[in-house]
Protein backbone atom coordinates (compact mmCIF):
# COMPACT_ATOMS: atom_id res chain seq x y z
CA UNK A 1 0.00 0.00 0.00
CA UNK A 2 1.14 3.55 -1.00
CA UNK A 3 -0.76 6.73 -0.08
CA UNK A 4 0.65 10.20 -1.35
CA UNK A 5 -1.00 13.47 -0.24
CA UNK A 6 -0.01 16.13 -3.24
CA UNK A 7 -1.13 19.10 -1.48
CA UNK A 8 -1.13 22.87 -3.73
CA UNK A 9 -0.38 25.56 -1.31
CA UNK A 10 -2.16 27.82 -4.08
CA UNK A 11 -5.53 26.70 -3.32
CA UNK A 12 -4.96 25.26 0.01
CA UNK A 13 -6.29 21.53 -1.45
CA UNK A 14 -5.33 18.17 -1.06
CA UNK A 15 -5.51 15.50 -3.59
CA UNK A 16 -4.42 11.96 -3.06
CA UNK A 17 -2.93 9.09 -4.45
CA UNK A 18 -3.27 5.64 -3.92
CA UNK A 19 -1.78 2.68 -5.10
CA UNK A 20 -1.50 -1.21 -4.58
CA UNK A 21 -0.22 -3.80 -6.68
CA UNK A 22 0.27 -1.74 -9.68
CA UNK A 23 -3.42 -0.17 -9.43
CA UNK A 24 -3.66 3.44 -8.79
CA UNK A 25 -6.17 6.24 -7.44
CA UNK A 26 -6.35 9.29 -7.73
CA UNK A 27 -8.75 11.13 -5.18
CA UNK A 28 -9.57 15.25 -5.99
CA UNK A 29 -7.17 15.64 -8.89
CA UNK A 30 -6.46 19.57 -9.67
CA UNK A 31 -6.85 20.48 -13.08
CA UNK A 32 -3.58 20.17 -14.70
CA UNK A 33 -2.92 16.04 -14.95
CA UNK A 34 0.99 15.74 -15.41
CA UNK A 35 1.24 15.65 -11.29
CA UNK A 36 -0.39 12.26 -11.23
CA UNK A 37 0.45 10.87 -14.80
CA UNK A 38 4.37 11.36 -13.93
CA UNK A 39 3.65 9.65 -10.60
CA UNK A 40 1.84 6.68 -11.70
CA UNK A 41 4.59 6.38 -14.73
CA UNK A 42 7.64 6.56 -11.87
CA UNK A 43 5.98 4.13 -9.56
CA UNK A 44 5.27 1.69 -12.69
CA UNK A 45 1.08 1.91 -11.95
CA UNK A 46 -2.32 2.44 -13.97
CA UNK A 47 -4.58 4.89 -13.16
CA UNK A 48 -7.92 2.85 -12.40
CA UNK A 49 -9.89 5.41 -10.66
CA UNK A 50 -10.64 8.78 -10.06
CA UNK A 51 -12.60 9.21 -7.06
CA UNK A 52 -14.29 12.73 -6.65
CA UNK A 53 -15.66 13.23 -3.01
CA UNK A 54 -17.81 16.31 -4.65
CA UNK A 55 -18.70 19.01 -6.95
CA UNK A 56 -15.91 21.11 -5.89
CA UNK A 57 -16.97 24.77 -5.70
CA UNK A 58 -13.41 26.37 -4.90
CA UNK A 59 -11.96 24.91 -7.81
CA UNK A 60 -12.25 22.89 -11.07
CA UNK A 61 -11.36 19.27 -10.51
CA UNK A 62 -8.80 17.33 -13.31
CA UNK A 63 -11.10 14.21 -13.57
CA UNK A 64 -11.91 14.59 -17.14
CA UNK A 65 -9.41 14.98 -18.45
CA UNK A 66 -7.25 12.44 -16.44
CA UNK A 67 -10.05 9.86 -17.24
CA UNK A 68 -9.50 10.51 -21.34
CA UNK A 69 -5.73 10.81 -20.80
CA UNK A 70 -5.70 7.36 -18.67
CA UNK A 71 -9.42 5.36 -19.73
CA UNK A 72 -9.90 5.59 -15.30
CA UNK A 73 -13.71 5.39 -14.36
CA UNK A 74 -14.81 8.98 -12.35
CA UNK A 75 -16.65 7.49 -9.25
CA UNK A 76 -19.20 9.77 -7.51
CA UNK A 77 -21.10 8.95 -4.48
CA UNK A 78 -25.01 8.99 -4.91
CA UNK A 79 -27.27 11.56 -5.58
CA UNK A 80 -24.24 13.06 -8.10
CA UNK A 81 -25.77 14.04 -11.66
CA UNK A 82 -23.70 14.99 -14.60
CA UNK A 83 -23.26 15.38 -18.02
CA UNK A 84 -20.37 13.30 -18.78
CA UNK A 85 -20.05 9.73 -18.07
CA UNK A 86 -19.72 8.53 -14.41
CA UNK A 87 -20.26 5.57 -12.19
CA UNK A 88 -22.16 6.62 -9.46
CA UNK A 89 -21.36 4.70 -6.69
CA UNK A 90 -24.41 3.36 -4.13
CA UNK A 91 -23.81 4.36 -0.28
CA UNK A 92 -21.50 1.22 1.15
CA UNK A 93 -20.09 0.14 -2.12
CA UNK A 94 -17.26 -1.58 -1.67
CA UNK A 95 -14.62 -1.39 -5.10
CA UNK A 96 -10.99 -2.89 -5.34
CA UNK A 97 -7.70 -1.37 -5.65
CA UNK A 98 -5.14 -4.42 -6.06
CA UNK A 99 -5.00 -5.87 -2.93
CA UNK A 100 -7.19 -3.14 -1.05
CA UNK A 101 -10.78 -2.20 -0.57
CA UNK A 102 -12.34 1.27 -0.84
CA UNK A 103 -15.89 1.57 0.55
CA UNK A 104 -18.07 4.52 -0.42
CA UNK A 105 -19.57 6.53 2.60
CA UNK A 106 -22.68 9.08 1.32
CA UNK A 107 -21.64 11.82 4.00
CA UNK A 108 -24.61 14.88 2.49
CA UNK A 109 -24.36 17.88 4.11
CA UNK A 110 -21.47 20.06 2.47
CA UNK A 111 -23.51 19.64 -0.38
CA UNK A 112 -25.86 16.52 -0.99
CA UNK A 113 -23.58 14.58 -3.27
CA UNK A 114 -21.02 14.42 -1.00
CA UNK A 115 -18.77 11.38 -0.38
CA UNK A 116 -16.37 10.05 1.79
CA UNK A 117 -14.31 7.25 0.54
CA UNK A 118 -12.83 4.81 3.74
CA UNK A 119 -9.93 3.11 2.78
CA UNK A 120 -9.04 -0.74 4.18
CA UNK A 121 -5.95 -2.38 4.15
CA UNK A 122 -4.70 -5.27 2.86
CA UNK A 123 -5.86 -7.23 6.01
CA UNK A 124 -9.37 -5.06 6.01
CA UNK A 125 -8.27 -3.07 8.44
CA UNK A 126 -9.98 0.11 8.24
CA UNK A 127 -7.08 2.23 7.69
CA UNK A 128 -7.65 5.77 6.36
CA UNK A 129 -10.81 8.02 5.25
CA UNK A 130 -10.79 10.47 2.39
CA UNK A 131 -13.62 13.14 3.86
CA UNK A 132 -13.00 15.96 1.14
CA UNK A 133 -15.31 18.73 2.48
CA UNK A 134 -17.06 16.66 4.42
CA UNK A 135 -14.61 16.56 7.49
CA UNK A 136 -10.95 19.01 7.79
CA UNK A 137 -8.74 19.04 10.69
CA UNK A 138 -10.43 21.23 13.35
CA UNK A 139 -13.98 22.23 11.58
CA UNK A 140 -16.42 20.58 9.09
CA UNK A 141 -17.33 21.53 5.18
CA UNK A 142 -19.75 24.79 5.30
CA UNK A 143 -23.26 23.94 4.71
CA UNK A 144 -24.13 27.20 2.44
CA UNK A 145 -23.12 26.33 -1.14
CA UNK A 146 -26.93 25.79 -2.82
CA UNK A 147 -27.47 29.13 -3.45
CA UNK A 148 -30.89 28.76 -1.80
CA UNK A 149 -31.64 25.37 -3.54
CA UNK A 150 -31.48 23.76 0.35
CA UNK A 151 -31.08 26.21 3.14
CA UNK A 152 -27.70 26.31 5.52
CA UNK A 153 -30.15 24.87 7.93
CA UNK A 154 -31.29 21.73 6.21
CA UNK A 155 -27.47 21.12 5.03
CA UNK A 156 -26.32 21.62 8.00
CA UNK A 157 -28.58 19.52 9.81
CA UNK A 158 -27.86 16.31 7.11
CA UNK A 159 -23.95 17.12 7.94
CA UNK A 160 -24.72 16.43 11.84
CA UNK A 161 -26.63 13.17 10.98
CA UNK A 162 -22.93 12.14 8.30
CA UNK A 163 -20.69 13.03 10.89
CA UNK A 164 -22.26 11.13 13.86
CA UNK A 165 -23.62 8.26 11.46
CA UNK A 166 -20.21 7.53 9.38
CA UNK A 167 -17.38 9.64 10.30
CA UNK A 168 -17.67 9.43 14.27
CA UNK A 169 -18.12 5.95 14.42
CA UNK A 170 -14.57 5.06 13.23
CA UNK A 171 -12.03 4.05 14.91
CA UNK A 172 -10.09 6.36 16.71
CA UNK A 173 -7.07 5.82 14.76
CA UNK A 174 -8.01 5.84 11.24
CA UNK A 175 -6.14 8.19 9.32
CA UNK A 176 -8.58 11.35 8.39
CA UNK A 177 -7.15 13.20 5.11
CA UNK A 178 -9.34 16.07 4.34
CA UNK A 179 -9.55 18.07 0.66
CA UNK A 180 -8.55 21.09 2.42
CA UNK A 181 -6.16 22.70 4.90
CA UNK A 182 -5.44 26.35 6.20
CA UNK A 183 -6.60 29.50 4.08
CA UNK A 184 -9.55 27.63 2.09
CA UNK A 185 -12.73 29.28 2.53
CA UNK A 186 -14.04 26.25 2.18
CA UNK A 187 -14.50 26.11 6.00
CA UNK A 188 -14.61 28.71 9.11
CA UNK A 189 -11.00 28.20 10.32
CA UNK A 190 -9.54 25.28 9.33
CA UNK A 191 -6.36 24.02 11.61
CA UNK A 192 -2.83 24.05 10.05
CA UNK A 193 -2.28 20.39 10.14
CA UNK A 194 -3.51 18.64 6.38
CA UNK A 195 -4.10 15.46 7.97
CA UNK A 196 -5.25 14.54 11.72
CA UNK A 197 -6.75 10.75 12.92
CA UNK A 198 -10.62 10.02 13.64
CA UNK A 199 -9.31 10.30 17.65
CA UNK A 200 -7.87 13.62 17.56
CA UNK A 201 -10.93 15.06 15.51
CA UNK A 202 -13.33 13.42 18.00
CA UNK A 203 -11.60 15.44 20.99
CA UNK A 204 -10.31 18.52 19.31
CA UNK A 205 -13.05 19.18 16.44
CA UNK A 206 -15.39 21.95 17.91
CA UNK A 207 -18.31 20.20 15.12
CA UNK A 208 -17.47 16.56 16.73
CA UNK A 209 -17.80 17.42 20.09
CA UNK A 210 -21.65 19.04 19.53
CA UNK A 211 -23.91 17.37 21.95
CA UNK A 212 -26.98 17.83 19.87
CA UNK A 213 -28.51 18.75 16.14
CA UNK A 214 -29.38 22.50 17.43
CA UNK A 215 -26.28 23.24 19.10
CA UNK A 216 -24.55 21.72 15.88
CA UNK A 217 -26.50 23.69 13.44
CA UNK A 218 -25.93 26.84 15.33
CA UNK A 219 -22.51 26.07 15.83
CA UNK A 220 -21.99 25.41 11.84
CA UNK A 221 -23.81 28.34 10.58
CA UNK A 222 -22.64 30.88 12.82
CA UNK A 223 -20.22 33.48 11.37
CA UNK A 224 -20.13 31.57 8.01
CA UNK A 225 -18.44 34.58 5.36
CA UNK A 226 -19.94 34.88 1.78
CA UNK A 227 -18.51 32.09 -0.26
CA UNK A 228 -16.48 34.06 -3.39
CA UNK A 229 -18.33 34.34 -6.26
CA UNK A 230 -16.49 32.28 -8.11
CA UNK A 231 -17.58 28.72 -6.58
CA UNK A 232 -21.05 29.01 -8.25
CA UNK A 233 -19.27 28.79 -11.65
CA UNK A 234 -17.15 26.58 -10.67
CA UNK A 235 -19.60 23.86 -8.97
CA UNK A 236 -21.48 24.23 -12.63
CA UNK A 237 -17.78 23.63 -14.62
CA UNK A 238 -17.49 20.85 -12.48
CA UNK A 239 -20.92 19.22 -12.73
CA UNK A 240 -21.51 20.05 -16.61
CA UNK A 241 -17.42 19.76 -17.97
CA UNK A 242 -14.72 21.69 -19.39
CA UNK A 243 -12.49 22.47 -22.32
CA UNK A 244 -8.84 20.67 -21.94
CA UNK A 245 -6.62 22.43 -19.30
CA UNK A 246 -3.77 22.08 -21.71
CA UNK A 247 -5.80 23.93 -25.24
CA UNK A 248 -7.05 26.54 -22.10
CA UNK A 249 -3.22 27.24 -21.39
CA UNK A 250 -2.47 26.78 -24.97
CA UNK A 251 -5.11 30.19 -25.60
CA UNK A 252 -4.68 32.18 -22.83
CA UNK A 253 -0.57 32.45 -22.51
CA UNK A 254 -0.30 35.41 -25.64
CA UNK A 255 2.49 37.36 -25.39
CA UNK A 256 1.32 40.97 -25.95
CA UNK A 257 3.73 43.67 -26.66
CA UNK A 258 2.94 47.33 -24.36
CA UNK A 259 0.95 48.62 -26.90
CA UNK A 260 -1.14 45.94 -27.25
CA UNK A 261 -1.47 45.60 -23.55
CA UNK A 262 -2.03 49.10 -23.51
CA UNK A 263 -4.70 49.27 -26.08
CA UNK A 264 -6.18 45.99 -23.92
CA UNK A 265 -6.69 48.09 -21.01
CA UNK A 266 -8.65 50.88 -23.14
CA UNK A 267 -11.17 47.66 -23.95
CA UNK A 268 -11.47 47.57 -20.43
CA UNK A 269 -9.16 44.64 -19.31
CA UNK A 270 -8.07 44.49 -15.71
CA UNK A 271 -3.97 44.15 -14.84
CA UNK A 272 -3.43 41.61 -12.74
CA UNK A 273 0.22 41.97 -11.18
CA UNK A 274 1.14 38.45 -10.21
CA UNK A 275 4.50 39.76 -8.49
CA UNK A 276 5.88 39.08 -5.07
CA UNK A 277 4.92 42.40 -3.01
CA UNK A 278 8.47 43.61 -2.99
CA UNK A 279 8.63 44.37 -6.66
CA UNK A 280 5.12 45.88 -7.28
CA UNK A 281 5.67 48.51 -4.95
CA UNK A 282 8.53 50.19 -6.43
CA UNK A 283 6.75 50.50 -9.77
CA UNK A 284 3.30 48.71 -10.98
CA UNK A 285 1.08 49.69 -13.82
CA UNK A 286 -1.83 52.44 -13.36
CA UNK A 287 -5.03 50.44 -11.74
CA UNK A 288 -3.56 47.03 -11.71
CA UNK A 289 -4.17 44.46 -8.23
CA UNK A 290 -1.53 42.65 -6.87
CA UNK A 291 -2.05 39.22 -6.35
CA UNK A 292 1.35 37.69 -5.82
CA UNK A 293 2.35 33.81 -6.87
CA UNK A 294 4.00 33.94 -3.67
CA UNK A 295 0.83 33.01 -2.22
CA UNK A 296 -2.62 32.30 -2.07
CA UNK A 297 -2.73 33.46 -6.26
CA UNK A 298 -5.82 31.82 -7.21
CA UNK A 299 -7.79 31.88 -3.95
CA UNK A 300 -7.55 35.77 -4.07
CA UNK A 301 -7.91 36.26 -7.58
CA UNK A 302 -11.20 34.17 -7.74
CA UNK A 303 -12.37 36.21 -3.97
CA UNK A 304 -11.68 39.53 -5.40
CA UNK A 305 -12.02 39.45 -9.22
CA UNK A 306 -15.08 38.71 -11.74
CA UNK A 307 -14.96 34.83 -13.14
CA UNK A 308 -15.78 36.67 -16.69
CA UNK A 309 -13.53 39.59 -16.82
CA UNK A 310 -11.11 40.21 -19.47
CA UNK A 311 -6.95 39.82 -17.85
CA UNK A 312 -4.17 41.01 -18.53
CA UNK A 313 -0.83 39.53 -16.86
CA UNK A 314 1.99 40.97 -15.40
CA UNK A 315 4.35 38.24 -14.24
CA UNK A 316 7.81 37.63 -12.84
CA UNK A 317 10.59 36.74 -15.58
CA UNK A 318 9.36 33.10 -16.70
CA UNK A 319 5.89 32.26 -14.99
CA UNK A 320 3.44 33.58 -17.84
CA UNK A 321 2.23 29.95 -18.62
CA UNK A 322 2.44 28.97 -14.43
CA UNK A 323 0.50 32.25 -13.97
CA UNK A 324 -2.41 31.67 -16.53
CA UNK A 325 -2.28 27.86 -15.01
CA UNK A 326 -3.16 28.69 -12.04
CA UNK A 327 -5.89 30.84 -12.62
CA UNK A 328 -7.37 28.08 -14.65
CA UNK A 329 -7.31 26.10 -11.93
CA UNK A 330 -10.05 28.03 -10.39
CA UNK A 331 -12.67 28.59 -14.23
CA UNK A 332 -10.60 31.96 -15.13
CA UNK A 333 -10.06 31.59 -18.79
CA UNK A 334 -10.65 35.21 -20.23
CA UNK A 335 -6.84 35.76 -20.09
CA UNK A 336 -6.13 38.10 -22.82
CA UNK A 337 -2.39 37.76 -22.50
CA UNK A 338 0.49 39.03 -20.67
CA UNK A 339 3.00 41.55 -20.95
CA UNK A 340 5.72 40.56 -22.96
CA UNK A 341 9.10 40.73 -21.92
CA UNK A 342 7.53 41.65 -18.46
CA UNK A 343 7.44 44.91 -15.91
CA UNK A 344 11.04 46.57 -17.48
CA UNK A 345 9.36 46.49 -21.32
CA UNK A 346 6.37 48.72 -20.22
CA UNK A 347 7.80 52.37 -21.43
CA UNK A 348 4.98 54.60 -20.05
CA UNK A 349 4.46 55.89 -16.11
CA UNK A 350 4.25 53.94 -13.53
CA UNK A 351 3.08 53.92 -9.90
CA UNK A 352 4.38 53.10 -6.49
CA UNK A 353 3.39 51.96 -2.86
CA UNK A 354 5.21 53.73 0.28
CA UNK A 355 5.71 51.08 2.81
CA UNK A 356 7.43 51.40 5.95
CA UNK A 357 8.73 49.36 8.87
CA UNK A 358 6.95 48.59 12.21
CA UNK A 359 8.90 50.68 14.02
CA UNK A 360 7.98 53.93 12.04
CA UNK A 361 4.05 53.03 12.12
CA UNK A 362 3.69 54.66 15.63
CA UNK A 363 4.76 58.08 14.59
CA UNK A 364 2.20 57.98 11.53
CA UNK A 365 -0.32 56.77 13.37
CA UNK A 366 -1.10 60.01 14.97
CA UNK A 367 -2.20 61.51 11.70
CA UNK A 368 -3.08 58.28 9.64
CA UNK A 369 -6.16 55.67 10.42
CA UNK A 370 -5.07 52.24 10.84
CA UNK A 371 -6.53 49.23 8.90
CA UNK A 372 -6.16 45.50 9.35
CA UNK A 373 -7.65 43.83 5.92
CA UNK A 374 -6.81 40.07 7.89
CA UNK A 375 -10.17 37.52 8.29
CA UNK A 376 -12.47 37.88 10.97
CA UNK A 377 -10.67 35.08 13.03
CA UNK A 378 -7.35 36.86 13.08
CA UNK A 379 -8.79 40.10 14.04
CA UNK A 380 -11.09 38.61 17.07
CA UNK A 381 -7.52 36.59 18.37
CA UNK A 382 -5.56 40.34 18.32
CA UNK A 383 -5.35 43.53 16.42
CA UNK A 384 -3.76 46.93 16.66
CA UNK A 385 -5.58 49.11 19.02
CA UNK A 386 -7.64 51.57 17.60
CA UNK A 387 -7.28 50.00 13.84
CA UNK A 388 -10.38 49.25 11.68
CA UNK A 389 -11.19 46.79 10.42
CA UNK A 390 -11.87 45.77 6.54
CA UNK A 391 -11.12 42.38 5.67
CA UNK A 392 -9.75 42.25 1.86
CA UNK A 393 -12.23 39.43 1.29
CA UNK A 394 -14.92 42.47 0.79
CA UNK A 395 -13.39 44.69 -0.88
CA UNK A 396 -13.84 46.73 -2.87
CA UNK A 397 -17.25 46.86 -1.07
CA UNK A 398 -16.16 47.64 2.25
CA UNK A 399 -14.58 50.75 0.84
CA UNK A 400 -17.46 52.84 0.82
CA UNK A 401 -17.37 54.43 4.17
CA UNK A 402 -13.67 55.66 3.74
CA UNK A 403 -12.52 59.56 2.87
CA UNK A 404 -10.05 59.32 0.34
CA UNK A 405 -8.52 62.40 1.41
CA UNK A 406 -8.01 60.85 4.68
CA UNK A 407 -4.07 59.25 5.30
CA UNK A 408 -4.37 54.90 5.81
CA UNK A 409 -2.24 52.56 7.36
CA UNK A 410 -2.79 49.06 6.00
CA UNK A 411 -1.62 45.77 7.11
CA UNK A 412 -2.13 42.18 7.53
CA UNK A 413 -0.65 39.12 8.60
CA UNK A 414 3.01 38.91 6.75
CA UNK A 415 2.39 41.78 4.13
CA UNK A 416 0.83 39.52 1.25
CA UNK A 417 -2.47 40.63 1.41
CA UNK A 418 -2.01 44.47 2.79
CA UNK A 419 -0.41 45.47 -0.90
CA UNK A 420 -3.11 43.35 -2.61
CA UNK A 421 -5.42 45.66 -0.54
CA UNK A 422 -3.80 48.79 -1.08
CA UNK A 423 -3.61 47.98 -5.08
CA UNK A 424 -7.24 47.50 -5.09
CA UNK A 425 -7.49 51.07 -2.55
CA UNK A 426 -5.53 52.72 -5.22
CA UNK A 427 -7.86 51.70 -8.02
CA UNK A 428 -10.63 52.89 -6.15
CA UNK A 429 -9.23 56.43 -5.71
CA UNK A 430 -7.15 56.58 -2.29
CA UNK A 431 -3.54 57.39 -2.82
CA UNK A 432 -2.46 58.29 0.79
CA UNK A 433 -1.18 55.18 1.81
CA UNK A 434 1.19 53.25 3.58
CA UNK A 435 2.18 49.34 3.97
CA UNK A 436 3.55 47.94 6.90
CA UNK A 437 6.22 45.45 5.99
CA UNK A 438 5.78 41.76 7.77
CA UNK A 439 2.17 42.47 8.54
CA UNK A 440 1.30 42.05 12.10
CA UNK A 441 3.90 39.75 13.78
CA UNK A 442 6.27 42.74 12.67
CA UNK A 443 3.67 44.67 14.39
CA UNK A 444 3.74 42.44 17.68
CA UNK A 445 7.25 42.61 18.44
CA UNK A 446 8.05 46.10 17.21
CA UNK A 447 5.40 47.60 20.43
CA UNK A 448 2.59 48.23 18.85
CA UNK A 449 -0.12 48.60 21.31
CA UNK A 450 -2.15 45.45 20.28
CA UNK A 451 -5.82 44.26 22.18
CA UNK A 452 -7.38 41.35 21.90
CA UNK A 453 -11.06 41.87 22.36
CA UNK A 454 -13.73 42.07 19.96
CA UNK A 455 -14.30 46.06 18.67
CA UNK A 456 -16.79 47.91 16.47
CA UNK A 457 -15.34 46.98 13.10
CA UNK A 458 -16.37 48.25 9.00
CA UNK A 459 -17.21 45.22 6.91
Amino acid sequence: MYIEQLYTNCLAEAAYYIESDGQAAIIDPIRETDPYLELAAKRGATIKYIFETHFHADFVSGHIDLSKKTGAKIIYGPMAETKYEIHSAHDGEVLSLGKLKIKVLHTPGHTPESTCYLLMDENGKEHAVFTGDTLFVGDVGRPDLLDGKISREELASMLYDSLNNKIKTLSDEVIVYPGHGPGSACGKNIGKETFSTIGVQKKFNYALKATNRDQFIKEVTDGIQPPPNYFFEDARINKDGYSSVDDVVAKNSKPLTAEQFVNEIKKGALVIDARNADEFEKGFIPDSINVGLNGQFAIWVGTLVNIQQPLLLVTPPGKESETVLRLARVGFENVVGYLNGGIASWKNSLETIHSVQPTEMKALMKSAEVIDVRKPGEWNVSHVKGASFLTLANMPANLAPLNKAKPYIVYCGGGYRSMTAISLMKRNGFNNLTNIYGGFGAISNAGIEVVTEEVAAIA
